[in-house]
């Protein structure tokens, strides 16, 4: 299945969509339970008729870097150094980002306050149907209720001088996460998984209608199941929280491409840039960049004299 949530005549629904319309489901029926199957449906209405909005809110988002090819040429774009930290391969890592900033897979996006090199990052993103704690990855896949597009929008210029702290990124990834278009059913992408357990989705993005970057998700270097596994050690997880892949490599952001190339090629994006993520069996999300407002000036920190009483 199909779930989208969407507003129809001002009033917010979720419902299943078939092919070309959406059919609604009874009010208070959340996403997560959508997916799950068993609701009636309503009368279709033509997706023509309905806006899209983000599939679901999740309660938390953690957002993996799973992709070694990414690792590298950010690395080297974000703060000048060559492959991949030794620690990367010790476990699949991730921070978490803000559940408050979802965006819709049509909506615009503001430039950040104060960044000048704005950059997409195409990932997908599985969702949690059940909670669970200390699961394996075995385990795990039975929590897994589905599988949605993710674009981390990143202000590079904000990120690289705040992980200079070892404490971030946090406002280089505040202001937009999008979402969409559809939460698609584990069971739909099933015939895409391959023997070692990785689903091999075909992923593309263009900007202005020229493909930047293309890869396949197969390329992740751990299974989502092996991340929910490790998300869900010594804590749980739980319905509706949202797990990104990361980045994928060959171009599934910028900052990569000019780690690469050694300068900003393609330049960073600006208002009236039109970004679009493709994922095979997920579908299309296509966002517009637009002008943000301006940055609210703080003083910098004081260098106290570290008095004592």
């Amino acid at each position: 299945m199909r779930i989208a949530t969407y507003l129809q005549e001002g009033r917010r629904r979720v419902g299943v969509v078939e092919d070309t319309v959406v059919r609604p489901l009874p009010d208070g029926t959340s996403p997560v339970e959508a997916a799950f199957g068993g609701h009636p449906v309503g009368t279709p209405v033509p997706l023509t008729d309905v806006s899209l909005l983000a599939p679901l809110q999740p309660p938390t988002i953690r957002d993996f870097v799973t992709f070694e090819e990414h690792v590298e040429g950010v690395r080297r774009s974000i703060d000048g150094n060559a492959g991949v930290p030794e620690a990367w391969y010790d476990a699949p890592t991730f921070y978490f980002t803000n559940p408050y900033a979802v965006i819709g897979p049509y909506d615009d996006v503001p430039v950040p306050p104060g960044t000048r090199v704005l950059d997409f990052e195409l990932e997908v993103a599985a969702v949690i149907g059940r909670e669970g704690r200390d699961l394996t990855p075995e385990r795990a896949r039975d929590h897994i209720v589905g599988y949605t597009i993710l674009n981390d929008w990143s202000a590079r210029d904000l990120q690289s001088r705040e992980m200079q702290v070892n404490l971030g990124p946090c406002k280089g990834k505040d202001t937009a996460a999008t979402l969409g278009p559809y939460l698609v059913t584990a069971d739909e992408l099933e015939p895409y998984r391959d023997t070692d357990g990785f689903l091999r989705l075909s992923l593309t993005a263009t900007v202005n209608g020229e493909v930047i970057g293309k890869d396949l998700l197969s390329n992740m270097s751990w299974t989502f199941e092996e991340m929910v596994a490790y998300a869900s050690r010594g804590t749980v997880v739980r319905p509706g929280d949202v797990l990104g892949s990361g980045t994928c490599g060959n171009g599934g952001c910028l900052a990569e491409l000019w780690g690469v190339k050694g300068r900003q090629e393609p330049p960073p994006l600006r208002p009236g840039d039109t970004v679009t993520l493709t994922v095979e069996g997920i579908g299309s999300v296509s966002n517009t960049v637009v002008a943000g407002v301006d940055r609210v000036p703080l003083p910098t920190g004081r260098r106290r004299t570290r008095e004592r009483p």
